[in-house]
């Protein structure tokens, strides 16, 4: 399986080499191809960062706003990044492509013969014998993870001598590769104490020694490089003491990282590494230029439909304040069917019972019944529903509130504590009829004038 991964870069590497003939040059335009192909990505993820960099005036403020509800915070917090179009997970996502590519390249570089060339494992091990009966591979005693190099160099430096000695037995996809480049060797590891045993009055020793050694510290400064220049193109958001100090951590890690990295793998892994420090410098100074004016449109845009939305608003506040002190308000259209129904269904049945209230006591006025008056602690027909001692004046008159409480007290002693003469919310009976004014005698009035009394005292 991960033969069929690596084989994309594989055919990459290969294409390369036999396009520059050179295995450095090779390493150095697949890294500007792959920086080629992930730039629509990484385009996306810087652009959203720079999104979110702009933001961070807002999300203080919500964080300012909302401190302690976490809840209402992130309910605000995907509320800003939904309206402004920012995914706050696209920046960190697209950043990781690069890491499964420089595992597949490293693959890659590792066993040239098996990954890169797709040579069949007997072969390995019939070429790995012919050089050891040879004297010029000794196998150690552990296995040895670049083993696959060694070999692939021998191959070149006795090339002659192998397709004689294993004519016939030579792998179809067997490649002759040469490793040097610049006068290096990309196939060996730097070492960090390389001047310890080096032949220092030879520079054919030396000086490709020192080559190598250089090739970590130059990749780390370079990683440096690139993290400031994104730094100052895209500057940080505020950020806590303790935010800060990681950041400053991570900026200081990742170069060191770099230089072990270099010293553990062979030199070509330095070169991909310091080519794509390189090419991604530049990426990433093009991107900003682009984003920064297209950003700084869209913002400007934003702003404006924003003024001209506050202007609208303000326009209708006013020419609101404007009917209402005029009294010309309209009614809002807006209100629904069942809420209008509602406020005339309650209006029908205010006037209704305004109507029945004053033909009852039209009547009571006919009939010569008088109204009883009302305790002011009356509500509805409820009479003493505030107290049977109740005085409205008994804050403002407190001279007279105590001898004002005991004759209220005296007079509501044993009274009924319901007004019949009032109906609470209840209409008046259907079945009293109105009483008619017909002209009589006066011996009829005398007559009818009993009866109606009684009536009156039942109703």
């Amino acid at each position: 399986m991960w033969k069929t991964i690596t084989k994309p870069f594989a055919w990459l590497m290969i294409w390369l080499y036999n396009l520059t003939g050179s295995y450095g040059w090779a390493v150095v335009l697949f890294a500007l191809a792959v920086n080629l192909i992930l730039t629509p990505f990484m385009a996306k993820s810087k652009k959203s960062m720079m999104r979110s960099t702009r933001l961070q005036p807002k999300i203080q403020e919500i964080q300012r706003r909302h401190e302690g509800n976490p809840q209402k915070l992130n309910a605000e917090m995907q509320k800003l990044y939904r309206e402004e179009g920012v995914n706050p997970m696209s920046g960190c996502l697209w950043s990781l492509i690069p890491f499964p590519i420089l595992i597949a390249l490293y693959s890659v570089i590792r066993q040239p013969l098996t990954r890169m060339m797709f040579v069949a494992e007997e072969f390995v091990t019939t070429l790995q014998n012919f050089f050891v009966e040879h004297g010029l591979y000794e196998v150690a005693g552990r296995a040895d993870a670049y083993a696959e190099i060694k070999l692939t160099k021998l191959a070149h430096d006795n090339w002659d001598l192998v397709q004689s000695g294993l004519a016939g037995k030579i792998d179809p996809n067997f490649l002759d590769i040469d490793f040097s480049f610049l006068g290096l060797n990309l196939g060996d590891q730097p070492k960090w104490n390389f001047f310890v045993d080096t032949d220092w009055s030879d520079a054919h020793v030396w000086l490709p020694a020192l080559g190598l050694f250089l090739i970590p510290f130059i990749s780390a400064f370079l990683s440096w490089v690139s993290m400031k220049i994104s730094s100052a193109t895209n500057p940080p958001t505020a950020q806590n003491d303790q935010s800060a100090a990681t950041m400053k951590s991570m900026n200081l890690m990742m170069p060191l990282m770099s230089v072990w990295i270099c010293f553990v793998m062979p030199a070509a892994m330095g070169v991909y590494w310091i080519a794509n420090s390189v090419f991604g410098i530049a990426r990433d100074y093009i991107l900003t230029k682009v984003y920064k004016k297209q950003l700084d449109a869209e913002d400007a845009e934003r702003k404006a439909a924003r003024d001209a939305r506050e202007w609208e608003i303000e326009k209708q506040r006013e020419e609101t304040e404007r009917l209402r002190a005029e009294g010309k308000t309209e009614k809002n259209s807006n209100t629904s069917k069942k809420k209008i129904q509602a406020n005339e269904k309650q209006k029908s049945d205010e006037r209704k019972a305004a109507l029945e209230r004053a033909d009852r006591a039209a009547r009571r006025e006919r009939l010569g019944i008088k109204e009883t008056e009302k305790p002011a602690s009356q509500v509805g027909n409820r009479r003493y529903a505030r107290g049977r001692a109740y005085v409205p004046d008994r804050f403002s008159n407190p001279e007279a509130a105590e001898a004002a409480t005991l004759a209220a007290a005296q007079e509501s002693e044993n009274a009924a504590s319901i007004d019949e003469t009032v109906e609470d919310d209840v209409t008046m009976p259907a079945e009293i009829p109105a009483v008619a004014e017909p002209e009589q005698t006066e011996a009829q009035n005398t007559a009818v004038e009993p009866a109606a009394e009684e009536n009156g005292e039942n109703a």
